[in-house]
């Protein structure tokens, strides 16, 4: 069975009430809740770990190895600041893709630099809980899975 771990940065944790005209009203729990039915239908186990410290995800990317055969990351705000967490994701060398709900590019200017997506799979942004469902079928299908 595939392993997917799926990493949510800074902020996640308030979604719902947080700026819903951005990102809509879906809370995290709601957001994981449904993809864990995806990855239960496409025969994928999903670990989900959401923080807004920077330390604690690059800890989680750490102990992937070895436990996981890819990553779906919304980093938020450290997809724009974060050399650490690029850096742990070459160091464990797993396929990941990122993902954001809202569309990064139609957003202010420093919200168009990323960190990650020279490195990723591939990016998918701007269609809200839906970015989650697209990014993990891509990645399963990317790792050989049903997608």
């Amino acid at each position: 069975m595939l392993r997917v771990l799926l990493l949510n940065g800074p902020n996640l944790n308030l979604l719902g009430p947080r700026e819903p005209g951005l990102y809509g009203c879906a809370t995290l729990e709601g957001i994981e809740a449904d993809l864990r039915r995806l990855a239960t239908e496409l025969g994928v186990a999903l670990d989900c770990f959401q923080s807004n410290h920077e330390g604690a995800l690059v800890d989680r990317i750490h102990a992937a190895r070895g436990q996981a055969e890819g990553l779906l990351i919304n980093a938020g705000a450290y997809t724009h600041t974060s050399i650490a967490l690029r850096d742990a994701l070459l160091a464990v060398a797993l396929p990941f893709v990122e993902l954001h709900l809202s569309n990064v590019h139609g957003r202010e200017a420093f919200r168009h630099h990323s960190f990650l997506a020279d490195k990723a799979l591939g990016v998918i942004c701007g269609f809200g809980p839906t970015s989650y469902t697209l990014a993990l079928r891509g990645l399963v299908d990317h790792l050989g899975g049903v997608g």
